[in-house]
């Protein structure tokens, strides 16, 4: 099929989108819990005698329940557009993050509170702002895509600071509060004003739309890349989501200073962010499954660092590499669905395969905290980590040829 023409100014014309697709992502449901995660788990947990593993099983209830929200939001943005799921799920999540400040020490208390973040927050999951991406962009699609989702990076470098002084200052309580503000005050009034896609392609009106073609959710359910896809999104997040948020608490362990171990995640946070604009780059021009399975051998040298020796030093060189890793899977996830599935029903299949990441997400935290209760050491949970980056590569290059309607060069 014929894709309509494109200037190759796309992304100049479209850098007020760009923008508030950003910061949708730094202040979403999936982003701020994760990367404010570590800074609560010491003071939380001294506060109420819980363990790490139980106070991290709360990922589980607000990335992890994403395995439910994300298909129904992959309908509504489908039938309503992205701009009014994104603009509900800012001021949900907002409110949302209300709720762990004025916990009383009960754990489902605490669940609960990250099960909303899950839930009123939902419309500020990436498949918001990657549908609008997909729909706006096709010549330089991948950047698009790496510029929007460096928001993880921005998110990991510019929020903790901001989080561990008014922490410091105020205490852990304030901390959510504050949290609570970023949502609405600073996302709210950007995409407000400057997120206003073009239409997602429809059934009724193929018209309306920039690009018309894809399968279905149920077709693409068929075909053996889904799975693979799936299945390797399932790998690096359980990888990725057991390792980062237990990166501070491995450090402090082992004597380094609360800052140092802080400087670390900011580094990760730069990874993040070069690695999106890297990788966002090379697919527009390379086989994004080759690009993707280069990315995601790096972060099995920073899993082998760690296993060998938990310094200052490897922690810092792993970072990066699980950093550049981390700036990889999401925009390589949406590219790769809109490139082997087509636009047309993308947020549908984007939000199937989201899932996969959720309940990764949501498993992985508590799961490689609850081996290191175990076992009193991270090193299991680094071999695991390697093992799992090590098949996600090898079940991407599954992936093939691009079909014939995937070119999006005129």
């Amino acid at each position: 099929m014929a894709l309509p023409s494109m200037d190759s100014n796309e992304l100049t014309r479209q850098a007020p989108l760009l923008l508030a697709a950003c910061v949708g992502v730094i202040c979403s449901s999936i982003v701020l819990p994760f990367y404010t995660m570590g800074l609560f788990v010491g003071p939380v947990t001294e506060t109420f005698g819980w363990s790490r593993s139980e106070f991290q099983l709360s990922l589980l209830f607000s990335t992890g329940f994403g395995v439910v929200t994300s298909p129904l939001v992959g309908w509504l943005i489908h039938r309503f557009g992205p701009r009014p799921v994104a603009l509900f799920g800012i001021v949900g999540l907002s409110l949302a993050f209300l709720m762990p400040a004025l916990t009383t020490g009960t754990l489902w208390q605490f669940y609960l509170a990250y099960s909303a973040m899950a839930f009123l927050g939902a419309g500020t999951i990436p498949v918001t702002w990657t549908t609008a991406v997909t729909a706006n962009f096709h010549i330089h699609r991948g950047l698009a895509l790496g510029l929007v989702l460096s928001g993880t990076g921005l998110c990991a470098v510019l929020v903790p600071p901001v989080i561990a002084a008014v922490m410091a200052e105020y205490g852990w309580r304030m901390g959510y509060v504050a949290l609570a503000l970023i949502p609405l005050f600073i996302a709210g009034p950007i995409v407000f004003t400057f997120f206003r896609p073009a239409p997602i392609a429809s059934e009724t009106d193929p018209s309306s739309a920039t690009q018309s073609w894809g399968l279905t959710l149920s077709d693409a359910m068929k075909r053996y890349r889904f799975w693979v896809l799936l299945g390797s999104i399932f790998l690096v997040y359980i990888a990725q989501s057991g390792l980062v948020p237990n990166l501070i608490p491995a450090l402090t362990d082992t004597g380094i200073s609360p800052t140092d171990a802080a400087q670390t995640m900011s580094l990760f946070g730069a990874a993040v962010i070069i690695g999106r604009l890297t990788i966002g780059f090379c697919v527009d021009r390379f086989w994004a499954p080759g690009v993707a399975a280069v990315a995601l051998l790096l972060p099995v040298i920073g899993c082998f660092l760690l296993w060998q020796d938990l310094t200052l030093a490897n922690a810092r060189i792993a970072a990066v590499l699980l950093g550049f890793a981390a700036g990889a899977e999401l925009d390589l996830m949406a590219f790769l669905a809109a490139t082997y599935f087509g636009p047309r029903h993308y947020p549908k299949i984007y939000g199937v395969l989201y899932a996969a990441l959720a309940s990764a997400s949501g498993i992985a935290p508590a799961l490689f905290a609850e081996i290191y209760e175990q076992t009193q050491s991270y090193t299991i949970g680094f071999a695991t980590g390697a093992a799992a980056f090590t098949v996600a590569v090898i079940l991407v290059l599954m992936l093939g040829r691009y079909p014939p309607e995937a070119k999006t060069i005129p």
